[in-house]
């Protein structure tokens, strides 16, 4: 994480104060502070003076496009406010769920709720994040804060918001264009501040003509400075693009030296800057004293830490020197983002590297480092940052050229219940050249091999061969080993080869063990514990089942779609001892996972529906068996040849025939009536709910009825208190 990003920007020598718009802040009791202007206005100027007051209870949070994904965002959120006060462990591990941009906004409400004294929260520069679950999260922050509390927002665009309904409770103050502009007494002080000395006409002109426009008036004061013979400096823009560009080339990059003019706009590829990245970006020496140099001379350059050995430029400063870049030397920005991308791979930064072999077009280290660190990545929750990654190569039309990428891209989609996808991406990697080691030390062939076990396309005999042609070509150190054995154990066990299938599970947990493979180690135990069943061995599934719930607690595996299987089964296990309270718990953790088991992933969907049927059985619940029944044929249809999975769908059907009665309950909600319950406990409407999830307002108006009929309420906060009861919801 980067820690800058958790500080305001250091004060630029000579910075105005804004007193009296941050008197205006400081008296405020609204819980919404929206700052909203277009660039150069001096919107983080006024929130780094406002929080300056506000401290020590006041946490800064600076947005860049890589929080386009709620894990990132919410942690650094998350980060800044346990700065304040420590907040219960908890909301860190709910970061990593599938789940965390509904989830953990509501813990993070509920955590400052808790402390003694109200807080303050900047969000810094969120025109860049324009993930709607991202947005979303900000809302619902923005919306449940307790009362003293406040959430201040700097922009260039309108927030993300319900603006309306804030502004009809009172409960937001707006700071826009007028407010920031610079009028009486700090027009004249910014410019002394930059070493210009003007009478008050040609104050009262400049404000004029730049509408007070504070970074057009720093910047005329620069030109002033950097020898320019003109007396109207700064009266010819008021902030458009294409006359702030002229005047910069004009009257900066043309007064300093062109070894000066150089290093701005070629480092202006660069988010921050040290001396050895700006050494290694421009292929020469002599950085760290021209990043100093600058500083000195107050041309926008800002320290980004306190030993001043990295920097950023003012942002709407690097946006200009960058289009003058593209302008005078279009032909060298690739190779500058191919020696920046470089550089950050080898110092350990692995995504600021793929960003700029992105921005170069070099896939080949895309694909590389993206392999690299996309499956810990995932594994820390950030399922968009790598699915953002993928889709690069999506966009590029190269699927079919990087097998490796194309096969991790079928995975997560397949993780995330969209078969669809997944079998786009399946069907590229097969298209892909079969021969070959990739960079993580695995060949093509039983990388793809890999891929088609787990999706078990052909039936059981074709998933068995493909797990150990995948095992033939992985690498020792591979963690995808274990998920090939355990795959290879689970075709002997739809064999109804229990022996073999045991056998070979046992080395499969081993290797899960030992890689540190966590949230699939309990997946493994819960086959074992089927295997146990079915040879009517409940004492050594009852063993298994402590261990797997003893993993389960040490991490947070809630939301992982592999949980499902895990839960159902321990479900039927403790219902099976006469833990009927349990039971119904664990099934409730278990249905909350239903969306996400569809026939791209189908054998342990199967495994899992069976399951959670079979604990419906034992509850006498045959509204809900059937339900699982309807999902379990879906998967079928699409995947019809596996093995002993079937003829065992059957033997559920003929059990849940033989139960009468039973009116619809939570079991039986659908999994479209499942999507829709986290929803349903934010603050969209329906017609909002609906746009999320690419359905009508008609359509989650009906849903959310059924819901409400299933769970015996009457409105949608008796729902959501209802699905928290039953564990349908992730804990807030």
């Amino acid at each position: 994480m980067a820690e800058s990003k958790l500080r305001a920007p250091a004060a630029r020598a000579g910075i105005v104060p804004r007193k009296a718009l941050v008197d205006r802040l400081v008296r405020s009791h609204e819980p919404v502070i929206s700052v909203v202007a277009p660039p150069g206005y001096g919107k983080t100027t006024v929130l780094s003076q406002w929080a300056e007051r506000r401290r020590p209870r006041v946490g800064w949070v600076s947005a860049d496009v890589r929080d386009n994904d709620p894990a990132v965002l919410l942690t650094y959120i998350a980060m800044a406010i346990d700065r304040i006060e420590r907040i219960n462990p908890a909301v860190f591990r709910a970061l990593a769920s599938p789940a965390a941009a509904v989830s953990v906004p509501l813990l993070l409400v509920s955590a400052v709720a808790a402390f003694g004294q109200p807080v303050s929260l900047v969000l810094d520069h969120i025109e860049v994040i324009t993930n709607r679950e991202c947005l979303d999260a900000i809302a619902q922050l923005a919306l449940g804060l307790p009362p003293g509390s406040q959430l201040a927002i700097g922009s260039r665009d309108g927030l993300p918001l319900p603006t309306a309904r804030l502004r009809a409770q009172g409960a937001i103050v707006e700071i826009g264009v007028d407010d920031l502009a610079m009028r009486g007494s700090e027009a004249p002080a910014l410019l002394r501040g930059a070493g210009v000395e003007l009478g008050d006409d040609d104050v009262g002109e400049l404000v004029g003509r730049t509408e007070g426009w504070p970074v057009g008036l720093y910047l005329a004061a620069l030109a002033m400075t950097s020898g320019s013979p003109r007396t109207d400096l700064g009266l010819t823009f008021t902030g458009d693009d294409r006359f702030m560009a002229d005047y910069l080339r004009s009257e900066i990059l043309d007064r300093v030296s062109p070894a000066e003019a150089s290093f701005l706009t070629r480092t202006s590829i660069l988010e921050t800057m040290s001396g050895p990245l700006c050494d290694a970006t421009l292929d020469e020496a002599g950085s760290s004293s021209a990043l100093q140099g600058l500083e000195d001379r107050n041309l926008l350059v800002l320290p980004v830490d306190h030993r001043r050995e990295w920097y950023r430029y003012h942002h709407l400063f690097r946006e200009l020197l960058s289009t003058e870049l593209r302008r005078r030397e279009p032909g060298i920005v690739p190779e500058l983002h191919l020696r920046a991308a470089a550089w950050f791979e080898a110092n350990g930064m692995p995504e600021t590297a793929i960003d700029h072999a992105q921005a170069a077009g070099d896939a080949g280290r895309v694909a590389r480092v993206t392999l690299t660190v996309a499956n810990p990545v995932w594994a820390s929750g950030r399922a968009d940052t790598v699915l953002r990654w993928m889709k690069w190569f999506d966009d590029q039309g190269l699927v079919e050229r990087y097998p490796g990428i194309a096969v991790h891209g079928a995975l997560m989609f397949a993780l995330t219940g969209e078969p669809g996808e997944t079998e786009r991406w399946a069907m590229a990697a097969e298209r892909a050249h079969s021969g070959g080691t990739l960079d993580d030390g695995n060949t093509v062939e039983g990388t793809v091999a890999y891929l088609r076990a787990l999706l078990a396309r052909e039936g059981v005999d074709a998933m068995r061969r493909d797990a150990q042609t995948a095992l033939g070509g992985l690498g020792p150190a591979s963690p995808y080993r274990a998920t090939m054995l355990y795959t290879e154990g689970v075709s002997h066990l739809l064999d109804q080869d229990l022996e073999r299938a045991d056998a070979i599970l046992a080395h499969a947990l081993d290797v899960a063990a030992a890689a540190r493979v966590l949230p699939f180690v309990p997946v493994v135990l819960a086959t074992r514990g089927i295997v146990a069943i079915e040879r009517d061995d409940w004492d050594e599934a009852e063993t298994f089942a402590d261990r797997a719930a003893a993993v389960m607690e040490d991490g947070d595996f809630d939301d992982y779609w592999t949980s499902a299987l895990v839960y159902a089964w321990m479900a039927r296990v403790a219902v099976h001892g006469g833990d009927v309270v349990r039971g119904q718990e664990l099934a409730a953790r278990a249905a909350r996972l239903r969306r996400l088991l569809t026939y791209a992933l189908p054998v342990v969907s199967v495994q899992a529906l069976l399951e959670l049927g079979r604990v419906y059985v034992a509850l006498a619940d045959p509204a809900g068996g059937r339900t699982i029944l309807r999902q379990i044929d879906d998967i079928l249809r699409q995947r019809p040849k596996l093995g002993d999975l079937p003829r065992q769908a059957a033997d559920l059907r003929q059990a849940l025939d033989a139960i009468r009665g039973g009116a619809p309950g939570a079991s039986s909600l659908t999994t479209a009536e499942l999507r829709l319950l986290p929803l349903l406990q934010t603050h969209l409407t329906f017609r909002e709910i609906g746009d999320r999830l690419y359905v009508s307002r008609h359509t989650v108006k009906t849903q959310a009825i059924s819901v409400y009929r299933k769970l015996g309420v009457s409105s949608r906060s008796e729902a959501i208190t209802r699905m928290r009861e039953l564990g349908l919801l992730a804990h807030a």
